[in-house]
């Protein structure tokens, strides 16, 4: 399963992609500074957005839960509702593997509109995990789970109402560009 996506879009258009859903951002101290991520593994601090008084906050949190054996970096979502602690983890692309011997083959997962991804995460304390299901018909081919990718029109939904959740579904085909990185 995912263990590894990249961030490197500029804070700007993370501000502008929540601005056109009327999500305002609240920024406690200041604007962060947000370095672009090439690399984001396991138990590496990554930007989170969470809902925060109406709008939203962007956090910089540990990825994984602790768990008796690692980091719980992805959690099931199917059949389960989350009525509080949802996040969205902004990510330009992420990686799977394929084959049984090192090293194995890395595939890049994007956007095919060449957009931002909005990956539904759970927060707990100062760490996120990221929720997956069912993978759709692009990501079929390599792997059977994927992180559950929010479509746009529900990232403000996910953020809202402990009550409301939205459908966390496999995107469907044509959603995501795939290339074979190594």
């Amino acid at each position: 399963m995912c263990n590894e996506y990249r961030f490197q879009r500029p804070l700007h258009e993370l501000m502008e992609e929540f601005s056109r859903l009327n999500v305002p951002f609240d920024w406690a101290g200041g604007a962060p500074n947000l370095e672009p991520l090439a690399s984001i593994r396991p138990t590496d601090p990554a930007p989170v957005v969470v809902s925060h008084a109406g709008g939203a906050r962007l956090m910089r949190l540990r990825w994984g839960f602790p768990g008796p054996r690692g980091p719980v970096i992805n959690v099931r979502s199917e059949g389960r509702h989350f009525p509080t602690g949802r996040c969205i983890a902004p990510a330009d692309g992420f990686y799977e593997f394929t084959g049984t011997k090192a090293p194995k083959s890395k595939w890049l997962f994007e956007a095919a509109d060449g957009g931002m991804l909005g990956i539904a995460g759970l927060v707990r304390d100062d760490r996120f995990t990221l929720l997956t299901c069912a993978p759709g018909p692009d990501m079929a081919p390599y792997h059977d789970r994927q992180v559950a990718i929010l479509p746009r029109r529900d990232w403000a939904a996910w953020l809202g109402e402990p009550g409301e959740q939205p459908p966390l579904d496999p995107l469907p085909a044509g959603s995501l560009r795939v290339t074979q990185v190594r």
